[in-house]
């Protein structure tokens, strides 16, 4: 699949079996969705740009590479992408965050978006959408139109487990936008969950049903 990055790590594919586990406590699960957001942060982050300085070390002179000032913008999905928010921040605390607020109507399983607040100076920057699930792809396809009504240009979307219909839409809409995830699920099922998936990552995160 063009554009998409599948993280076959073994450490992120193991839990990422602990998080499908349905025995997994709402700690265990937060404390896996954050660690595997931090391994998958290297990735995403893989062409932010360097440039060459000159310092000083305790021996002599040295010339080195620091990144080189590129503005990121972290954007989880509320809520369940908060959950993944201090992973990438424990790489990149320099990086602003932004909130969109969408659910799901569950008639239409399309989303609905009820808050958008972004970085005042969102369009210098570059864009991480986070939420653990890309299911039908709806949510995802509003969040990343949101964005680029504001300016953005440059777009990353990171989940923890796709679905290729979700895949698939988000394509079509956006093509430009790649897709970070840890593991790809062929199906959804009557109600827009991923088969099999996690279940559904907000109550899990938060404990609440």
């Amino acid at each position: 699949m063009e554009n998409v990055y599948i993280f076959d790590h073994p450490l992120i594919q193991h839990k990422v079996s602990l998080l499908r586990d349905k025995n997994t406590s709402a700690k265990e699960f937060r404390e896996l969705v954050a660690e595997i957001s931090t391994m998958m942060g290297y990735e995403v982050t893989r062409d932010i740009p360097l440039k060459e300085v000159e310092i000083e070390t305790p021996i002599g002179m040295a010339r080195t590479k620091v990144i080189a000032g590129k503005k990121l913008a972290i954007i989880p999905i509320l809520r369940a992408g908060l959950g993944m928010v201090e992973g990438l921040l424990n790489l990149i605390p320099m990086a602003r965050v932004g909130h969109i607020g969408l659910y799901r109507d569950h008639e239409t399983l399309e989303p609905v978006e009820y808050y958008c607040k972004l970085p005042e100076d969102v369009v210098e920057r570059d864009a991480v959408i986070l939420d653990p699930m890309l299911a039908t792809g709806g949510s995802a396809c509003d969040a990343v139109k949101c964005i680029k009504e504001r300016g953005v240009k440059n777009i990353k979307f990171v989940c923890l487990i796709a679905s290729r219909t979700g895949i698939d839409r988000l394509h079509r809409e956006h093509p430009d936008v790649g897709v970070y995830c840890a593991a790809v699920d062929e199906s959804l099922n009557e109600n827009g969950y991923i088969v099999p998936g996690l279940g559904d990552a907000g109550d899990r995160l938060f404990g609440t049903k």
